[in-house]
């Protein structure tokens, strides 16, 4: 990313930051200031001088703590809002070299098909309008019957008459009835690429991926490979269809090589879940833990900083900020190898999930679960209601099972409240009465047998 776009997007300060965690995120303090730094640093490093931008690199994050706290989610919502590309990998699915399983450079290969897929979708919404107007155009030349047009010239020698155009009057009659919606019911045929064959992908193991990627692009160049096929479709689909190809045709697809090689090198973010699956244990080693320490070593040079070849070109991984995360209940941080260690020099550890915070879960995030069951039971015409105190007698509940069986943090209330909202929504299309009030009576009558017998409670919730 250029200096001048860095200057543009991640403009915010870490206070505003840590403001936009708290809209989707409860609690957790430290560790939204620790990445709110993190980000801000981006920014401020590209406003150096150039000689001292390349000897700054991101300090990169451990987080410690359990399962559902919101580890994963202060990351994601990290890169969405600096418009980073983000890729989250679990390091429990790497083997080291010479094992069967996923090679460690993967993770920069995926890291770069998320800036490929966010560049192509921030350059597609620039001709967007212009891709809408082309396929209006093509989509009235179908309507009207008018052929395609011919390629000059033949091997006879002489140039077949162009076929008949529309007039400029007829042309935008039929523009205005298909802006009105007048001919949105009428079916018309498009012509639509065919998927080609899928089989490379089911190629797997160490250095695999991309031996795949690679032959399906060969393929792809073989006579007969891109195919197309005529589909029916009505008038709106139809021109989704055509915007969707026009918008693909003006996209300047190496320039989108180019800046998604350039986005992932100097603002991409690799969260690494479960590091401490791979962390080995204190005592005698058995024969996995060989395994373990050799995917630490693999991943360390991904994180010192290397260069990792993809089907786009080089990668540099210097300058990408990686997030490692773990519950760290068995290991500890100071298994890892000493030079990862090293390389991970933030660490912020998560607090479990009290029970005010499950209840503040419930009911602040933008997105909160509440927020999510009333919204889908609208569609059915279901309005729900639910008391302060039904919400803390879900997060009570949620909270005692928690500590009964194993503490899956924030990810209880799912189950939580699937079980108490059961009924509700299996009847929902034939209720009579459209509005459904939960209260802390309600949850009890609904709850309370299974959390009596504790031994119910770990199977269902």
């Amino acid at each position: 990313m250029p200096p001048d776009e860095g200057r543009k997007k991640a403009t915010f300060t870490p206070r505003e930051i840590v403001g936009e965690l708290d809209r989707y995120i409860v609690g957790q303090t430290a560790a939204k200031r620790a990445v709110a730094i993190a980000l801000r640093n981006r920014w401020r490093r590209q406003l150096v001088s150039e000689e001292l931008r390349e000897e700054i690199y991101p300090k990169n994050i451990i987080m410690i703590g359990p399962t559902g706290v919101g580890k994963t989610e202060i990351a994601r919502r990290l890169a969405k809002l600096s418009q980073a590309p983000f890729i989250k990998v679990e390091a429990s699915k790497f083997t080291e070299v010479g094992y069967v399983g996923r090679d460690v450079e993967s993770m920069i290969r995926d890291l770069v098909e998320a800036s490929i897929s966010l560049v192509r979708e921030e350059e597609t919404e620039k001709v967007h309008a212009r891709a809408a107007e082309m396929a209006e155009d093509r989509l009235m030349e179908i309507l009207s019957g008018t052929p395609p047009p011919i390629p000059r010239g033949s091997p006879f020698g002489f140039s077949p008459p162009p076929p008949p155009r529309l007039s400029e009057s007829e042309r935008e009659k039929l523009r205005s009835q298909l802006r009105a919606g007048t001919l949105d019911d009428q079916y018309v045929e498009v012509e639509v690429a065919e998927t080609g064959v899928t089989f490379m992908r089911n190629f797997s193991g160490q250095g695999m991926e991309e031996i795949g990627v690679n032959l399906q692009d060969l393929f792809k160049n073989m006579p007969g490979f891109n195919k197309t096929r005529k589909r029916k479709a009505k008038v709106p689909e139809a021109l989704k269809i055509l915007a969707h190809e026009e918008a693909a045709k003006l996209v300047d697809m190496d320039r989108v090589s180019r800046d998604a090689l350039s986005r992932a090198e100097t603002a991409g973010i690799v969260f690494i879940d479960e590091i401490d699956k791979i962390a080995s244990r204190e005592g005698p080693h058995a024969g996995p833990d060989v395994s373990r320490e050799g995917v630490q070593r693999d991943i360390l040079p991904i994180v010192e900083g290397s260069t990792v070849t993809t089907k786009y070109g080089s990668v540099k991984t210097d300058h990408m900020l990686f997030i490692a995360a773990g519950a760290f209940h068995i290991s500890k941080p100071s298994d890892l190898i000493p030079e990862l260690q090293g390389r991970f020099p933030i660490r912020v550890e998560l607090e479990p999930l009290s029970g005010e915070d499950l209840v503040r879960i419930l009911r602040e995030p933008k997105n909160s679960l509440i927020r999510q069951y009333t919204a889908l039971l609208a569609t059915e015409g279901i309005t729900l209601h639910f008391s302060d105190d039904a919400l803390t007698e879900i997060a009570g509940i949620a909270q005692t099972v928690n500590e009964r069986t194993q503490n899956i943090g924030a990810r209880r209330l799912h189950t939580v409240l699937e079980r108490l909202l059961d009924e509700v929504s299996f009847n929902a299309s034939e209720r009579a009465e459209k509005t459904a009030r939960i209260d802390a009576n309600y949850v009890r009558e609904r709850l309370s047998e299974i959390i009596k017998d504790e031994d119910l409670s770990r199977y269902i919730l």
